[in-house]
């Protein structure tokens, strides 16, 4: 903890900072003048395009004379769209996040033999290296478990021998250490918070290589480690929705950019961690969440449309949660008529609900997915298609599954990360340049001044 003088010097230079020319926007008509594309999008809505891939497609609009046509929102996974691959292992009454992990990795579906190849090794590869728990988790616990997943990443380094070794084949098997060992880590880095920070009691799961990811993410965070097959299986879906999203998502462009520079597969992959960690990318789950439980207090009737919409408007004005004019979960970077994430997790949530005797709370849900879009656009003077993301319903499902807020984002980081190491391979293999967007400069140029004159 720093001395009392040098508090009152940060406090001095923190003035100084507001005062300078530093802290000041640059003028939003320059973005106009220079043709700036701002978060890397068109005039029209559509992200710039950087580059190419095989991994995931997002499709949500056509493109019809230059203009952006909303569409029904698809997702798919080398080319198989997630509905046809959730409908299959679902009906099949079979867990599919592994089966997508190796599709993302591989580009094709494995037979049977090949998956449980796959599972079978991913089993023996929880385990993490010796002392890691001890040493780099319980030793520094962190408020947000997302901070100690980038860091035990980070760590996980100066146990690989072969860490900076970008062939495919090293970095295929950094991978699949990586996909083993992130629910692990996220169980732990939680455990060692929930103990250290929150005092609460310790217990200690090993992870079982018998068991999917799903059901050893329960069986880490349980002090019983039980949990039914349903849970499990909805858990996994949940996973499945999130594992990939194409090139263009935050994360995922993260972890492209950082890999075109050659660097080691943990440095990429805790600067997607990182990127995730935003309360507008994988962290708007437990932030939906955080305003849903505000929005059940300020509202005294959940059926009266008219203080819900009050409330939504309040969200928007920035006068109530966070005030950031954000209504977390709903609107989307690439869809506009639907997410199609949310439509096979909200028909989930519809059954966990009901057997948890919530069902108000999802028919709550319902109305505020209803409302928001029309809310928003009356709002911000706008007429155009907006859907409920991924994260709206997210974060009451993993509530209804008994998991912490905590936990969240770091299940959709452990959900992400096939992703992340597909289009780190990818862009290695087919990249071929570092990724070197241009800034433009619009500050005057100006002598050097000499400290006698300047006072």
């Amino acid at each position: 903890m720093p001395n009392q003088e040098t508090l009152e010097n940060l406090r001095l230079l923190t003035e100084q900072f507001y005062e300078s020319a530093a802290a000041k926007k640059i003028e939003p008509e320059l973005y106009q003048r220079y043709s700036v594309k701002r978060g890397l999008r068109n005039d029209n809505g559509t992200g710039v395009l950087v580059g190419l891939t095989e991994v995931g497609e997002v499709f949500s609009y056509y493109i019809v004379d230059g203009e952006r046509l909303p569409a029904e929102g698809k997702l798919f996974y080398r080319g198989i769209s997630i509905e046809d691959i959730v409908g299959n292992f679902w009906h099949e009454k079979r867990f599919g996040f592994e089966e997508v992990c190796y599709l993302l990795l591989y580009g094709e579906l494995p037979t049977r033999d090949q998956l449980t190849l796959f599972t079978e090794t991913l089993g023996g590869l929880h385990n993490l290296p010796q002392h890691f728990l001890e040493d780099t988790i319980f030793k520094s616990p962190s408020r947000d478990v997302m901070n100690k997943l980038a860091r035990s990443v980070l760590g996980l380094y100066a146990h690989d021998p072969k860490a900076d070794d970008i062939s495919s084949a090293n970095v295929l098997r950094q991978s699949l250490e990586l996909i083993a060992r992130f629910p692990v880590l996220i169980s732990y880095a939680y455990m060692a918070k929930r103990h250290y920070i929150d005092e609460e009691s310790l217990f200690i799961h090993s992870p079982d290589p018998k068991l999917s990811t799903a059901e050893n993410i329960l069986r880490l965070i349980r002090a019983d480690a039980q949990y039914t097959e349903m849970e499990a299986r909805v858990l996994d879906l949940a996973m499945v929705v999130q594992a990939e999203h194409g090139g263009g998502n935050n994360s995922t462009f993260t972890c492209r950019c950082v890999s075109s520079t050659g660097t080691d597969t943990y440095s990429a992959i805790a600067a997607a961690i990182g990127s995730l960690k935003g309360p507008q990318h994988g962290g708007a789950s437990g932030m939906t969440f955080r305003m849903m439980q505000e929005l059940k207090g300020a509202v005294t009737n959940w059926r009266d449309e008219n203080e819900l919409s009050s409330y939504l408007r309040k969200l928007v004005n920035k006068q109530a949660f966070d005030r950031s004019g954000l209504i977390y979960g709903i609107g989307h970077a690439v869809y506009t008529v639907s997410d199609p994430r949310t439509h096979l997790l909200r028909d989930y949530a519809r059954g966990l609900a009901y057997e948890a005797g919530r069902e108000s709370e999802y028919d709550l849900y319902l109305s505020i997915e209803r409302l928001a879009p029309q809310i928003l656009n009356q709002e911000k003077h706008q007429d155009k298609p907006i859907c409920a993301n991924v994260d709206f319903y997210t974060g009451f499902i993993y509530d209804l599954l008994g998991i912490p807020s905590d936990l969240f984002t770091p299940i959709f980081a452990a959900a992400r990360v096939p992703g992340w190491c597909a289009h780190r391979m990818e862009e290695l293999n087919s990249g071929g340049r570092i990724i070197r967007p241009a800034y433009k400069s619009v500050i005057s140029r100006r002598n050097y001044k000499p400290m006698a004159e300047r006072g």
